[in-house]
């Protein structure tokens, strides 16, 4: 196994991922704020690669403090945007397990994510896939405060040259700054949502 380099586990490498949309898809400007999405993104040995185990202790026990490292790179990234919307993400190396990319994605870790950006009082949407490197993944994206706000369902696409290799979990969380630009849908809107139980 490669060295541990962050807390328990063995980071690779990092990877951002930015876009931010001045016009929707038939070129109407912005209703408010342009849309900010962003994914920050890890390339993390899999201590179980080629092998079964029961427990997943390896990957979970310790994952909040990854939690915190992804919380404080998303809340730098984020500024005076903020975060409106997020969603997380797991692609697993051929050499590993589909359960193995969802030991990173518990609770555990995603709490301290919610912290950094302010609070989260919705359940994160997620995704995961075994992969090589250069797959894309889709990230689904939901208001962070009240799941079926319809404005901001949502998808952000990533893809890695380089990840995930036989033996890494690539771990994504993505963000974005509001809702779809000329959400018409109907429903709960983003402006109905605050206070402890995300409504008015």
């Amino acid at each position: 196994m490669p060295a541990v380099n962050f807390g328990a586990y063995h980071v690779r490498k990092w990877y951002f991922h930015s876009e931010e949309a001045l016009a929707n898809e038939t070129g109407q400007l912005p209703d408010g704020a342009s849309l900010r999405k962003f994914v920050v993104s890890a390339a993390i040995h899999n201590p179980y690669a080629h092998r079964y185990s029961a427990d997943l202790g390896e990957i979970i026990d310790a994952s909040d403090e990854l939690g915190r490292e992804f919380g404080r790179r998303a809340k730098e990234i984020a500024g005076d945007a903020g975060v409106q919307s997020y969603g997380k993400a797991a692609m697993v190396g051929i050499g590993g397990e589909y359960e193995h990319g969802n030991a990173f994605l518990t609770q555990t870790f995603a709490d301290p994510v919610r912290e950094a950006i302010g609070g989260g009082k919705s359940w994160v949407p997620s995704t995961g896939k075994i992969a090589g490197p250069g797959a894309t993944i889709d990230i689904p994206l939901a208001h962070k405060d009240a799941l079926y706000v319809r404005s901001n369902y949502d998808t952000v696409s990533v893809s890695y040259g380089d990840a995930p290799r036989a033996d890494e979990v690539v771990i994504a969380f993505a963000f974005a700054s509001r809702g779809r630009l000329h959400a018409r849908l109907g429903g709960l809107s983003a402006a109905d949502v605050r206070g402890d139980d995300g409504l008015h």
